[in-house]
């Protein structure tokens, strides 16, 4: 094969100096028309400056909280969380509910004590007899702040330990049973989430979720998307309407098949079967008798976490997967 004959170049062609980044000579818009010509013209500019029309849209405050700007808030609610957990290589999480008001023993020590005092001082009061029973019913109830806190390091060091990013806690963000969960993972140095939800009034978030990983949403339901877009399991403290809310629609969510069956644990039989009488439920036939093994129950950290393992080893499938693993499914 024979090799096309060399080029020959001629003179060189002279080319311009490319263009500097700022022009010597500025373009007729670069200044307003001269008050020279029109004494009025700086007031009708300021006036067209100041329009909101002129403000650029993603600056435009007024306008993207208005209803017509309501699918782009949808879809940012969705997209912010999502671009932050896949950077930190989030792959799957074990969501954890439960009551805000359910505190540590000390708090709850604390508040108790405080009502015993103002009822010492004035023993007929019925309202302070009332609010003494109930902080002396939560004073029962704070032991499962430690189990849930004990609960949140187990989940911390499974896999690769504290560092491994593949399965993490997910709470709502608040105090109670999710400051407990955000907390065991804090413990041990472990990356946590926590959603966080705008309310009515000021709200803050528990200390203990990583700062990077802790999320305000606009929307319930973009904040229910993303409790079980990764969840691996549910598990549930004792609680009061938040705490059903999700409960049940997860519960939902399995019955209908809507989502793959996960493991859902509720942990204090006692509790949850006066605030839930399944079987009543099944005896009036609003739900089938299938419906009751949606769930179970458990009374430890460690029982939670095993019958967790034990139930993805019974369907053959790992707890922890890989990034490979996770992108086949």
């Amino acid at each position: 094969m024979s090799t096309p004959p060399t080029r020959r170049l001629g003179k060189p062609k002279h080319l311009p100096n490319p263009p500097p980044e700022r022009r010597h000579q500025p373009l007729p818009w670069h200044a307003p028309k001269s008050s020279g010509e029109d004494p009025d013209v700086m007031s009708l500019i300021d006036e067209i400056l100041s329009s909101p029309s002129y403000r650029q849209s993603y600056l435009d405050v007024d306008f993207f909280e208005s209803d017509d700007a309501r699918p782009m808030r949808l879809q940012l609610d969705f997209l912010k969380p999502e671009s932050h957990l896949q950077k930190h290589g989030i792959l799957d999480t074990i969501v954890v509910f439960g009551s805000t008001r359910i505190a540590e023993s000390s708090a709850a020590n604390r508040s108790a004590k405080k009502l015993r005092d103002a009822l010492s001082q004035s023993p007929e009061n019925k309202d302070i007899q009332a609010k003494l029973k109930i902080a002396e019913r939560l004073q029962a109830k704070s032991h499962y702040y430690d189990i849930a806190r004990e609960f949140g390091q187990i989940v911390s060091n499974s896999g690769g330990g504290p560092s491994d990013c593949r399965l993490v806690i997910m709470t709502g963000g608040g105090p109670g049973i999710m400051e407990a969960a955000n907390r065991g993972a804090h413990d041990e140095s472990a990356k946590n989430i926590g959603l966080n939800i705008t309310l009515p009034y000021e709200q803050f978030p528990n200390p203990y979720i990583s700062p990077n990983l802790c999320f305000r949403f606009h929307y319930f339901a973009l904040r229910k998307m993303h409790f079980l877009l990764r969840a691996k399991a549910l598990v549930v403290f004792p609680g009061g309407y938040g705490t059903f809310d999700e409960l049940f629609e997860t519960l939902t969510l399995v019955q209908t098949r809507t989502i793959k069956p996960l493991p859902i644990v509720l942990i204090g039989k006692a509790y949850w079967q006066k605030a839930l009488n399944i079987d009543f439920l099944v005896e009036e036939g609003v739900i089938d008798f299938e419906d009751r093994d949606l769930f179970w129950y458990a009374e430890s950290a460690n029982e939670i976490w095993q019958d967790i393992l034990n139930w993805y080893e019974s369907i053959g499938e790992p707890l922890i997967v890989t990034h490979k693993q996770k992108s086949d499914q």
